[in-house]
């Protein structure tokens, strides 16, 4: 073999994170719904990166999402985020994937985040 070398799936993922950050910034009115998805749990959050600030946040430590499936959870989760979302005054937002395929708990995130109202 020589000396090539395919980066680990962080590294990838990472790279996939960086490039999807470099085109999608969340603003005040349009604030940017960032994903975290690990292998137990899915957290989001409202980030508005002109003033550095998370405007809504939720995560699957929550009592009500504990207890739910992976899938239900990050479904529930995107309703819980998009209530908190109008509580602050937020109708739309900028989907960030963060290096994640839109699928899977992912999607079913972004699609309960749409049912609880939120527009992106």
């Amino acid at each position: 073999m020589s000396g090539v070398r395919t980066a680990d799936k962080p590294t990838q993922r990472l790279r996939r994170r960086r490039r999807v950050r470099a085109k999608v910034r969340g603003t005040a009115e349009r604030p940017r719904l960032s994903v975290f998805r690990s292998n137990r749990g899915v957290q989001a959050q409202l980030v508005d990166d002109v003033a550095g600030r998370t405007l809504a946040a939720t995560t699957w430590t929550e009592p009500d999402l504990r207890e739910l499936g992976r899938t239900d959870q990050a479904r529930r989760a995107g309703e819980l985020l998009a209530e908190r979302a109008r509580a602050a005054g937020v109708e739309t937002c900028v989907f960030d994937r963060g290096g994640y395929r839109y699928h899977g708990r992912v999607q079913a995130l972004a699609e309960g985040a749409r049912e609880g109202g939120l527009r992106f």
